[in-house]
């Protein structure tokens, strides 16, 4: 089945004849990024969008996976900080973001002579709530992921199956993602929220958010690693750490780490009821 997929996926490219890839360095998109590059080598296109959502850490990331694979990398700013409807930060923020990359991508394919942009979209996503996809449909972003039923595991497996060294890589979504609607966003509070998860990981720890609300940082680890972590890591060292990147408080959230959840806010809107 997962054989299937790959050969389904490696004739959509072969169809396509050339395509540019909207690449985050993300296991999703870096999974395209090689299928695309081996059916079409250089015709094939791996464009990042820097903004300052977007780790420094993550866009090394992105650089150095490009190498690997071999494809052409490039590198283009975006600018969604400008847009109060992307900074105002409401349940649809996502949209103004996919909006601003996609009218960034879709030009720049054009004038490259590229006639498709494709995505990182995998089969999971559809059922989930993600504006963003919407906005990438509208301006004509296709998504071979989906289209082929790939899943965020088959993702991984097939990463795992081409010797892709980053197939287990943490999920890693922009720094917005850290703060819940209706909160306003800025370069600052992004900043902050980096420079937090940085030092978490320099510390070891791989799966993590540092979720921010006003002043106060709320850190999610997977429930099974919370014990450990209060027991070994000197938490007074932390907290100092954290004041000194702009945070007030520091918390630990003893429901541990589940990607989304700030999403949880919007199922009682949905159905008419007051969280």
């Amino acid at each position: 089945m997962l054989t299937e997929k790959l050969e389904q996926l490696k004739a959509l490219f072969a169809e396509m004849e050339q395509a540019l890839i909207a690449y985050s360095g993300g296991v999703d998109s870096t999974l395209v990024a090689k299928i695309a590059y081996d059916v079409l080598g250089d015709r094939a296109l791996a464009v990042t969008a820097v903004s300052p959502s977007l780790l420094p850490e993550e866009l090394e990331d992105a650089k150095i996976q490009a190498a690997t694979i071999g494809i052409k990398h490039k590198i283009v700013q975006t600018n969604e900080m400008d847009n109060p409807n992307y900074t105002s930060n409401p349940v649809n923020r996502c949209y103004f973001c996919k909006s601003e990359l996609h009218d960034t991508l879709k030009p720049l394919a054009r004038n490259l002579g590229y006639p498709y942009v494709v995505d990182g979209v995998n089969a999971d996503d559809l059922h989930d709530y993600r504006p963003g996809i919407q906005a990438a449909k509208e301006r004509g972003a296709r998504s071979p992921l989906a289209e082929v039923g790939v899943t965020k595991l088959e993702v991984r497996q097939l990463s795992q199956q081409l010797s892709l060294p980053w197939w287990d890589k943490p999920a890693q979504p922009c720094l917005s993602s850290r703060f819940p609607y209706g909160e306003e966003i800025t370069v600052t509070k992004l900043q902050r929220v980096g420079r937090a998860e940085i030092y978490l990981r320099k510390l070891g720890l791989k799966n993590l958010r540092v979720r921010s609300e006003g002043d106060t940082a709320r850190i999610e680890l997977p429930l099974e690693q919370i014990k450990e972590f209060v027991l070994t890591t000197d938490l007074q060292q932390v907290v100092s750490a954290f004041q000194e990147f702009g945070f007030i408080y520091v918390t630990l959230d003893l429901e541990g780490y589940r990607s989304g959840k700030l999403n949880q806010v919007l199922q009682p809107q949905a159905s008419g009821v007051k969280a």
